[in-house]
């Protein structure tokens, strides 16, 4: 078959995020920054690339025609791979894997071995989740030193700024998923370790809970906590107590999630291997020590045709997509061999799903029903079936997976298997961005929202979907998009069809509950795990929290992961009106005229802070009058050029700020965490660029002179893209940009 010679533009549906997404983040440049492909170029690559692997098992293969295939599916987003996999297939690197889980062992060595896999893992784009169960509790003893253990939460800190040392292709951190079982002595600090948002920002935390434990935790019991070092009972506290504080924290910042660690040895497909102790940073793929994930999603979207769900294209398309993923492990550059070694010997796959939420609003089902739950459950189902049956056929020409005999497939008269497990629902952050449609298994995140672009246009991003309805069914104007996208929701727009309302449901208009039920609907038939964040609004309660994290235990969840709205410090808002959360609330131009400027008195009081930047030392004059904090002057070391004359520019809008009557904080909020090419020192005295240093020094001074600071001033703010300035939602346990395509997570 002659190979396509499509372009972008012959691709039909990417949007102008989606060319944005593409463009910035997957494909080839050359030195000095120039793309080099297209995006259809770019799916061509992976195509050919992945396809070719079919040679290693048949001399004879018909490598064109299957890398049409593959070419097809893609351009068509009825399938998508991993982003690792559309980046780096056919290109130097060619590491394709998306997370890793690497052994922490209790011992010096064992550990910085696992600093220095973590190091190699992140420059290659990959992420990375431990259980740190193993490692001695703090104080326990060190017989070779005959010393004191500093326990855990120390050796976490290591591997924190390890990744925020290595950037990822110099462009992001890497992610982080860490796990501590319940029983650990130190399990109550690991709950509270990101209590204050200022440490432990490369990691997810999740605490690994016991059937045992939750047992205890029903019965209002004491557990025993387990010294790993001896395996011997070494104290014991109140079930109940310590699942109170772990649904407390989360109700107030999102962390700790939850993972059911006997669920997932449950369905460890090979428990003679080994035991499974953590995942990938977003929770949904147990891995053994050393295994990689190769995961990759169907869009469910694309396969309504005429009110119905099409189950013909749905098959041919998992089938297809089956032999996609079992040909990444083949193709795969692995950044250690070991990692390679135990990859292939279980030839882990993760077939997930995106474009849920479309799929129903397509079949005129409300995400929030019976009708829907059902249909999440058969439609699963069906992926998770025939995902077994490719695999079985793959089985029979290639072989089953090293580790067959002793899984939990070796039965008497079993067909062969070629992947010790098929399915996993991963959050599709980016690629759902590229395919123009849902993420995972989530609900619509908007309908319609703001987006600023680089020339400070604004632009009101309507879904395609309701786009069309709209026109078709003659209610659209520019107008009533625009009013969508200012309130957020389109629940009582009165104008709007009833039965469009009742499908158009977005995340935050679905209750807890259903969140919990759809992601279980879909568990009961995935291999692996889901990854689904449970939204709840700002006035959600502790103990609304703590009923989703026991009805996610009842309706056999393998783990969950919530967010309050609002709850990582102050949140920038780009849907519905809602100034009172937003880190900096517009001011309506009535308000802006009763802003009155101070008056420079002819002399102030202050003093100057000395910041070590990438640019040299920058000092920083803070001023006050009788009211508080007045204007502030920068210095730098080296005199002239870009950095002072950007700096000189940062401390008169800071003056001219304060003089207004903008608190301090809000300064701090708005500067904190810019990054240059050029950072500065490490750990907390990281410095990212002058403008972090006037943060920092901000900062520093409300400290140094008794003011009011809140403890949020620091926190990482999560509400915002980092780099684009956009919508931030949090889905799968991760903070993902729907405009630049942006990932907290790797």
């Amino acid at each position: 078959m002659k190979k396509s010679t499509a372009s972008s533009s012959t691709i039909t549906g990417l949007s102008k995020n989606a060319l944005t997404v593409l463009e910035k983040r997957y494909l080839r440049r050359n030195e000095v920054g120039k793309v080099l492909e297209t995006p259809a170029d770019m799916f061509r690559r992976v195509a050919d690339t992945i396809a070719a692997a079919d040679r290693k098992f048949d001399k004879k293969a018909d490598i064109t025609s299957l890398s049409e295939i593959f070419f097809r599916m893609m351009t068509r987003f009825e399938f998508l791979p991993n982003s690792p996999t559309l980046m780096n297939a056919g290109r130097p690197l060619g590491q394709l894997s998306a997370c890793f889980v690497l052994p922490v062992g209790d011992s010096m060595e064992e550990i910085f071995d696992a600093v220095k896999y973590t190091a190699l893992i992140h420059k290659s784009g990959g992420g990375t989740g431990f259980s740190f169960s193993r490692l001695r509790p703090a104080n326990d003893v060190v017989s070779t030193t005959t010393g004191i253990s500093s326990g855990p939460l120390s050796f976490m800190r290591v591997f924190d700024v390890a990744t925020e040392t290595i950037k990822q292709g110099g462009t992001r951190r890497g992610a982080n998923m860490a796990i501590l079982r319940v029983d650990h002595p130190n399990v109550m600090d690991f709950i509270m370790c990101k209590a204050d948002q200022k440490q432990l920002n490369n990691f997810n935390i999740s605490v690994g809970l016991t059937e045992k434990f939750m047992l205890a935790v029903e019965r209002d019991e004491e557990y025993s906590l387990i010294n790993p070092r001896d395996k011997k009972v070494c104290g014991s506290l109140n079930a109940r107590k310590v699942f109170q504080r772990i649904v407390k924290q989360a109700w107030e910042n999102g962390e700790p999630g939850i993972i059911f660690l006997d669920r997932l040895n449950r369905n460890n497909p090979t428990p003679l291997v080994g035991e499974i102790e953590s995942t990938n940073p977003c929770g949904e793929q147990p891995l053994l020590p050393y295994e990689s994930c190769n995961l990759g999603s169907l869009n469910l979207g694309v396969f309504v045709a005429d009110g119905s769900v099409d189950w013909k294209s749905l098959r041919e398309t998992i089938q297809n997509a089956i032999h996609f993923l079992d040909n990444v492990i083949e193709a795969n550059n692995y950044p250690l061999q070991q990692i390679h070694d135990m990859t292939h010997a279980n030839r882990k796959i993760g077939l997930g799903v995106m474009g849920w939420a479309d799929m129903l609003i397509l079949l005129g089902i409300p995400y929030c029903s019976e009708e829907a739950v059902k249909l999440g459950k058969k439609v699963m189902k069906f992926i998770n079936d025939e995902g077994h049956l490719a695999s079985q056929e793959l089985g029979k020409k290639r072989g089953s997976f090293a580790n067959f005999k002793g899984s939990i497939f070796d039965k008497k008269g079993a067909p062969p298997q070629r992947n010790a497990t098929v399915t996993t629902i991963a959050p599709t952050g980016t690629i759902s961005i590229i395919a123009n449609a849902s993420s995972g298994v989530e609900p619509l995140f908007a309908v319609s929202y703001i987006r600023t672009v680089m020339d400070k246009n604004v632009l009101v991003e309507v879904n395609p979907i309701f786009e069309k309805i709209a026109r078709e069914r003659g209610f659209y104007s520019e107008a009533l998009m625009q009013r969508i996208a200012e309130h957020g929701t389109v629940a009582d727009i009165a104008e709007i069809p009833a039965d469009i309302r009742n499908v158009f449901v977005t995340s935050h208009e679905i209750s807890p509950e259903y969140h919990i039920q759809m992601q279980a609907a879909f568990q009961q038939y995935t291999d692996n795990a889901v990854s689904k964040t449970v939204n709840f609004s700002n006035s959600a309660t502790i103990e609304d929290v703590e009923k989703v994290y026991m009805l996610a235990y009842e309706t056999g969840c393998k783990g969950v992961t919530i967010y309050r709205d609002g709850s990582r410090d102050e949140q920038v808002l780009s849907t519905g009106k809602k100034e009172e959360h937003a880190a900096v609330a517009a001011t309506p131009v009535e308000e802006e005229k009763k802003a009155v400027k101070r008056e420079r008195p002819k002399a102030l009081k202050g003093c100057t802070h000395q910041m070590q930047t990438g640019c040299g030392p920058l000092y920083i004059t803070i001023n006050e009058d009788k009211n508080g904090l007045f204007e502030l002057f920068t210095t730098m070391g080296k005199a002239g050029g870009c950095a002072a004359s950007q700096s000189e520019a940062i401390g008169r809008m800071v003056s001219l700020a304060w003089r207004s009557g903008v608190q301090a904080r809000q300064v701090v909020k708005q500067l904190q965490g810019i990054s240059c090419h050029c950072p500065s020192g490490f750990g907390d005295n990281r410095v990212l660029s002058c403008a972090d240093a006037v943060a920092k020094a901000i900062q520093n001074h409300l400290v140094d002179n008794g003011y009011d600071i809140e403890e949020n001033v620091t926190g990482h703010e999560r509400g915002a893209c980092p780099e684009c300035g956009g919508i931030v939602e949090h889905e799968g346990g991760c903070s993902v940009c729907h405009v630049c395509g942006y990932s907290e997570c790797a």
